[in-house]
């Protein structure tokens, strides 16, 4: 199953309730939750009472994204009845497989994103204990980047690791995915999409998630 997880970055936060609606409306799958902490990554979005502000506004899992250090120390903050993932950083974690098993021990599905640079082959040792693997496609820290096409081959390398080892992974991709380039993405391999200011900066916000949804339950 195919399902898009607009990413709330690129939200308008004076009517941030008001634009979860919208998503909703138009059949969006999930709300990503990217969280920023000015260190691993050059910017600061918002933190977990953000996230806690929309529990019961929306029936929508939250799939949350730590860009952070430490994080560990906040993986609790986190967890709600809502929260369907909590992804961490290969890049930030110390002690990946220890952190990993934190957040199963909350009952919540774990993944970890691998930013451009990072081989999938650092997770060899723990891919099958994941719920989850993010390919980031652009540098992290900002919306509104260009795709990077080098995800595609990383998608299409996870997607051969999936087959013979976790059958049951989501491969996710999040950064520069647009209408324009959405197919080729999931033909790489990738079952969830993060969409920010594509979805978020059309002028029918209903609309485009439906279009999205369009490509991706059609061709599914």
């Amino acid at each position: 199953m195919k399902r898009l997880a607009p990413s709330i970055l690129s939200a308008d936060f004076s009517q941030l309730g008001k634009q979860i609606q919208l998503i909703e409306e138009g059949g969006a799958d999930v709300i990503h939750v990217d969280v920023m902490d000015g260190h691993f990554v050059p910017n600061i979005s918002f933190g977990a009472p953000v996230m806690k502000s929309l529990l019961g506004k929306t029936r929508l899992p939250f799939d949350v994204h730590l860009m952070i250090e430490r994080p560990d120390d906040y993986i609790g903050d986190f967890v709600t009845d809502q929260t369907e993932y909590i992804v961490v950083h290969q890049e930030a974690c110390t002690h990946l497989h220890r952190t990993i098993q934190l957040i199963k021990s909350y009952g919540i599905k774990a993944g970890v994103a691998l930013n451009p640079a990072t081989s999938p082959d650092t997770l060899n040792y723990i891919f099958e204990d994941l719920d989850l693997v993010l390919i980031m496609s652009v540098n992290p820290g900002f919306g509104g980047q260009k795709f990077i096409p080098a995800a595609l081959k990383k998608a299409q390398e996870l997607k051969k690791m999936k087959e013979a080892r976790n059958p049951a992974l989501c491969i996710e991709i999040d950064g520069g995915v647009t209408l324009s380039n959405v197919k080729e993405v999931m033909d790489a391999g990738v079952d969830m999409f993060v969409a920010g200011s594509a979805v978020f900066g059309a002028p029918d916000i209903p609309q485009r998630v439906k279009e999205f949804q369009r490509v991706l339950k059609v061709e599914a």
